[in-house]
Parts: structure tokens; sequence; C-alpha cells
């Protein structure tokens, strides 16, 4: 899913230099944060932990699990924690390579014979690391469509198997394009490796030793009673949406977990894989420990004068950084309804960790109390994030439903154009998403992935040979332009496709989809 960081980051370009040292933030100045914060964000409730010199100093939750049964959040309140998988997988492999099991420079071929890539150069030099480290040359969220939205029936072997058919969009190891899909290859590699499934090593081999008693990973959730519902706000109040299902894709988002267990989760991470009484145990090395938060994808420092940011880059599993000469390890994490945010400064020995069950408002909220929080251990003035994150936001969300607005507007206006329904309907193939119909329903054009059955919705013509989608699901913001390719009888052979919204997320992407007409 797209990060909220994505706007956010180029706002602070214009921040300026605090130059006054102020007071770290009190607990109480956290309840009063937050409470402002779910208003102003409309968020239906978080959870916030924060850790410092190898203690929690506070773990508590605001608002409530469930709008219509207000059932409150505590901190052992269970959310989906996303992309905050990916640093667990990561780890998983660390294990498995101390164990002398894998190496980190292994080819991925030779644990998964079947993996291929979009050439045979890169198949033959794909390495474990390349999966963690978003640098394959392919394309920002490529091929998610086959987990997103869920309730699809790919499989793990499908994922392994789509790569050869998708067109890179820059050199080989050259560019940071994030990507859910080999993660999820590096969960089948954890599982023939270890000989268990992914979700298993992860739970025994990290979730217990840490004792984070109320974590599990993806189909191993057995107890919901404490879990945080998802909730929308993008209409403008909030409400309830269904729960998504991972599914095969644990290995990139699987968890669920809650801030006094990921507060142990910091802690171990700051003491360098050191747990339990004294430190005497060990969940990695020192020397992996390194590897994980060395910058393996370097990125461009965009944060401004405000942090005197000087590199930023990928490691395996978190975003590194600097702000004020301190290092700064952080990861989000995204699905529908829910969103998630880890911030670590070792050199402060500080860890910061922020669960919401609000997708719309709920990035604005971790962006801002994070930034807050952090800001007053760096020695920071109050820079009224959340006001500032808050407009920020609503500029973009004006920008963007002028956009979809327009579009609509068209469409409602073009209603009585003619149309040769016939020359449209049909079966089209893409060779890593299967097959895409187009039909007739109550009189109308619509459109059904057969792989992917929350996709299906009717067509309604937009200009010349496009039509726009309204897709049943709209759980996300996910409706979609779908233009037909004709013959010279005007007859269509193939479809390419996009997003309507220019905020939507990147997890939709339609754009990879090369749809060939199958039933001449």
């Amino acid at each position: 899913m797209k990060k909220i960081t994505t706007i956010l980051t180029s706002q602070l370009l214009i921040c300026l230099v605090a130059t006054t040292t102020f007071a770290q933030i009190s607990s109480q100045k956290i309840d009063s944060l937050m409470a402002e914060s779910l208003i102003k964000f409309k968020v239906a409730g978080a959870s916030i932990a924060i850790v410092k010199d190898g203690k929690v100093i506070h773990s508590k939750g605001y608002g409530v699990a469930d709008i219509n049964t207000k059932k409150p959040v505590n901190e052992n309140t269970n959310f989906q924690i996303a992309s905050n998988t990916k640093a667990f997988t990561a780890t998983a492999l660390a294990i498995l390579e101390e164990e002398g099991k894998l190496k980190w420079t292994d080819k991925v071929k030779d644990h998964i014979p079947e993996f291929k890539m979009y050439n045979e150069y890169v198949t033959e030099n794909f390495n474990i690391q390349d999966l963690l480290t978003h640098r394959s040359g392919l394309g920002l969220g490529v091929g998610d469509l086959m987990f997103f939205p869920d309730g699809s029936d790919f499989t793990i072997m499908d994922v392994v198997s789509s790569f050869q058919h998708f067109k890179p969009t820059s050199a080989f190891r050259t560019q940071f394009d994030y990507d859910n899909l080999l993660y999820i290859v590096a969960g089948e590699v954890i599982a023939r490796t270890s000989g268990i499934s992914y979700e298993l090593f992860v739970q025994k081999g990290i979730i217990e030793p840490l004792q984070m008693n109320n974590s599990y990973v993806g189909s191993l959730l057995k107890d919901k009673s404490n879990d945080a519902t998802p909730h929308s706000s993008e209409s403008g109040t909030i409400k309830t949406i269904d729960a998504y299902s991972i599914g095969m894709g644990s290995a990139a988002g699987g968890i669920y977990s809650n801030v006094a267990d990921m507060a142990k989760w910091m802690i171990v991470r700051l003491n360098k894989g050191k747990y339990g009484p004294d430190l005497k145990m060990s969940l990695f090395s020192s020397r992996n420990h390194k590897e994980m938060w060395r910058i393996h994808t370097a990125l461009p420092a965009k944060a401004g004068p405000r942090y005197n940011t000087h590199f930023a880059g990928y490691g395996l599993g978190w975003d590194l950084s600097d702000a004020k000469g301190n290092l700064k390890v952080e990861h989000g994490g995204g699905l529908p309804g829910m969103l998630s945010h880890v911030t670590m400064y070792p050199d402060l020995n500080l860890g910061i960790v922020i669960l919401t069950n609000t997708e719309s408002g709920g990035g604005g909220l971790t962006y801002s109390v994070g930034n807050t929080i952090a800001d007053s251990y760096l020695g920071l003035d109050d820079f009224g994030w959340t006001d500032k994150v808050v407009g920020w936001m609503n500029e973009s969300k004006g920008s963007s439903d002028s956009v979809t607005t327009r579009v609509w507007e068209k469409v409602k206006a073009s209603k009585n154009t003619p149309i040769k329904n016939e020359d449209f309907i049909g079966i089209y193939e893409d060779k890593w998403f299967g097959n895409v119909e187009v039909f007739m329903k109550d009189k109308q054009l619509w459109i059904k992935c057969h792989r992917s059955p929350k996709l299906n919705g009717p067509m309604a013509f937009y200009n010349a040979n496009t039509f726009a989608i309204k897709w049943e699901y709209q759980a996300m913001n996910a409706d979609a332009f779908v233009m037909f390719s004709l013959d010279e009888t005007g007859k269509a052979q193939s479809i390419k496709m996009k997003g309507i919204s220019p905020n939507i997320d990147f997890s939709f992407d339609f754009h990879d989809l090369d749809l060939q007409r199958v039933n001449k």
C-alpha cells in the first residue's frame, strides 16, 4: 500500500531548523495529543508504546476498537501491523543464515528452482537479499493485484511464476521500487529451508522467544476477541469495513500484534538482538544486526533542514536515515482499515510504535504524533505537526476528489452516448493475472476478474474507447479506467487499465495488466 509519507515528506522540505532545546514529552501531553488527533484525523482507535533505555515508559490505548461496540483500545489490542511484518521476515532469514541453512548471497533459484525473473541474467543472479531490498528492476507494487483486494485464489506458486511476465522499469539493482511479492517469495524460502511453514517458523522462532504473548502470524491467529476492527473515514464519517485476510501474503504483511508486544520487539532490536534476563540470550547476532540495519538500496535524502538529514536508504526490512545526527530506523505498514508505524533512534535508545484502526486518517495520526514525540527527544520545538498534517492531507484529498468528481460528472453527462455493447463483450487474458470478462448485466456492461472476485462492477462510457469502472468493492478507493483497443471493424481486441484517483493505493497496479482477447 502507498505510504502517507509520500505526501508528507515533500512538505518537510519547507520546514525551518529549531535552535532551542525543549523538555521531553510527558505521558499527560501524549494523552492530550492523542485525544486531539483521534478527532482531527477521524480515527476510531489507536495505541502507542514508547521504549527508552531498555524500558517501556508509555504503553496505552486510545479510542475504540470498534465504532459500533465502543469497546476501548488497550495496550493489548491487536492490530494488523501489515508491512511492519517485513522486518520479522528479514529476521527469520537472519536466524536461518546463522544456523547455516542459507547464505545471504545464495541464489533464490537454488532454494526455489521454479523461480524465474524477467530475463535470464536477473534470474541467475537474484539472491536472498535481493528479495528484501526493493531493487529488482520491477515497478512499484508490481503484481499486488494478486492479493489486493483479498479473496483471490492466487497461490504462492502463482507469485513465484509471475515475475517472468512483468516488464522491468529500471535496471536490476539500480533503483528503489517498493515490492510486496518478493517478500512472499522470501517467506517461501523460509518454509523450504526450515521445513515448516513461514507462519510457524516466525511464531516459534521469534514471537514466542520474545514472549510476545498476544501476537500471531497469519492463519495462526485463533483468539480474535481483542482484535481491532478496521475502519475507513474516506467518506467523511468513520465506519467499519470488512477485515482484510492476508492469505498467502503473510511474509509481506501478515502479523497481528499490539503495542505491549511491539515494545518487546523494539527493545530487542535496540539491544542488537539480545534479550532476556541480563540480555544473556540472542535472537540474532551483532553481525546480522548490522546487516539488517545497513543501507542496501540508496534513496534520496528528502527530509529538509529541520532534521538535517544527509542520507536515506533501505536495509533488510527497514527504512534508514538520519535526523539531527542520529540514526533513524523505521517502517510503516498499511492494510485496508489498519496502519502501523515503528520508529527507533538507536543513538538515543528510543523506540516509538503507533498502531491505528482507521485507514484514511491513520497515516496522518501516526506521522504527526510520532514526529511530535520524537522531536521532544531530538531537542526540537513543538512544530504543531497535527494541524500541519491535517492541512496537507485535506489539500491532497481535495485535489484527488476534484479529479474523480470530474470523471464521474463526465460519465453522467455521457450516459446517453450510443454504445455497440457486443464489440466489447468477451474474455481477455493477462499472463499473470488470468482472465477478465466483459459481459452484460441488467442491460449494462459489467467487468469481472475471474481470479479476484471482489473486482467486479459496472462499466460506464467515459470517452472514445474508455470506460470507467465502479467496483462493487469500495473498502478502498480503487475505481479504474478500462481502455479498449479496437480492430478495423471496431471490435475490442485488448484492454489496458489504470486507476482513476491520483491517490489510488499503489497495490492496485491495474497499469501492469496486458489483457488480450481470447475468444475471437
